[in-house]
């Protein structure tokens, strides 16, 4: 099967859909990649990295998306490169289409068969292997960046989120104890901020008890709670996540202007629609907002601003899917496996995400029927 690689073209976003290591291990399976010139560029891997590994190097993106039978991505195609998707296709990529109508009708007028990484499950329940390395990176830099924003020439309090003896450190609310909030978790307390995690699931929180002790706060997650602890807050970290479909907005408007001045939120949940009532995306080159007094960052490709890690972790997961898609083609290797088959959001035209149907208002197909399993 060929395997095409555009070059991303969502602004800020410089991961690649394969690495060297990737296009090298394709290739061992009979398996021709096209790759667009200067696509690894953001990572460090340049036209001569594929060349060696394999790779042809196409001249631009519309040689790749007419030739490829599968095209392997790491963001959603935007307008141009979806309006280049035929029925013959596969696509391979994060795709958040629950917040994303225009998208989801183009996907539809396609014709292609479109599978999301992030609705992939494995045979552990509710675990998102291809979702999983990203939620890392990105629950991980939201302190980052939350320290950042915190200081006064980012308009924020002008605190350091670990503090110093004799001054307190900065509160860190994070909202959701999953993948995203036990990184971010992770990170707030080597930094040294007071931490607390909400989350309405017992057994999450005591997961994140036996593993950080006392360093935090676990707290289930109900209207009064959410209320105290983001009103009290220095950073609150959205990481809230319904697979598939749009985040709940948790966090209400009067919540926000309710909150002392420049406080920091940060919205990982942004992908899927984000999980503040005041929230709006942005991008890394203008990724922050003042709103109500209160700093807004809502990056939706935060992993992009570490490409070189984002890409490796990413590749690592991904590998063997499209090792099975090519090795087997799109149709058998979703019969055969039912984790990537729940990763089908649209195909021959229709819906096959549950999620996605119901936040659009739109028909459902589930995927068996389509692929005749």
């Amino acid at each position: 099967m060929q395997i095409g690689v555009p070059k991303e073209v969502k602004v800020g976003e410089f991961r690649v859909g394969m690495t060297p290591a990737n296009v090298r291990e394709v290739l061992h399976h009979g398996h021709p990649v096209l790759i667009e010139t200067n696509a690894g560029i953001g990572i460090g891997a340049t036209d001569q990295d594929y060349k060696k590994a394999g790779a042809t190097i196409a001249p631009d993106a519309a040689t790749v998306w007419r030739e490829a039978e599968l095209v392997v991505k790491v963001k959603e195609p935007q307008p141009t490169e979806r309006a280049q998707l035929r029925p013959d296709q596969t696509l391979f990529t994060y795709l958040h289409l629950a917040p994303d109508p225009q998208q989801t009708i183009d996907l539809i007028n396609s014709g292609a068969i479109c599978i999301a990484y992030e609705t992939v499950t494995s045979s552990h329940a509710g675990d998102l292997p291809l979702l999983h390395p990203m939620s890392e990176v990105a629950g991980r830099m939201s302190i980052q960046v939350a320290a950042r924003a915190l200081e006064r020439e980012a308009g924020g309090r002008g605190m350091l989120l670990g503090g110093v003896p004799g001054v307190a450190p900065a509160k860190v609310t994070v909202i959701g104890g999953g993948t995203v909030g036990t990184n971010a978790v992770l990170m707030a307390v080597g930094s040294g901020a007071e931490v607390v995690v909400l989350d309405k699931s017992n057994t999450t929180l005591r997961n994140l008890n036996a593993r950080f002790g006392a360093r935090i706060q676990t707290i289930y997650s109900n209207t009064e709670t959410l209320e105290e602890h983001i009103l009290n807050a220095d950073v609150v970290i959205g990481s809230v996540l319904i697979p598939g479909a749009a985040a709940p907005k948790l966090v209400t408007e009067d919540m926000i202007k309710a909150m002392r001045a420049g406080s920091v939120v940060v919205d990982v949940a942004i992908d899927q629609g984000g999980c503040f009532a005041t929230s709006h995306a942005t991008t890394h080159a203008d990724p922050t907002y003042v709103l109500h007094d209160v700093v807004h960052y809502a990056v939706t490709n935060m992993p992009g601003a570490v490409p070189h890690t984002s890409t490796y972790a990413l590749g690592n997961a991904t590998l063997p899917y499209i090792l099975a898609l090519a090795d087997k083609g799109s149709r058998q290797a979703m019969s055969d496996n039912p984790g990537l088959r729940d990763g089908l959001n649209v195909c021959d035209g229709k819906i096959t995400c549950r999620a996605v149907a119901e936040a659009q208002g739109l028909d459902y197909t589930i995927p068996e029927k389509i692929l005749g399993v």
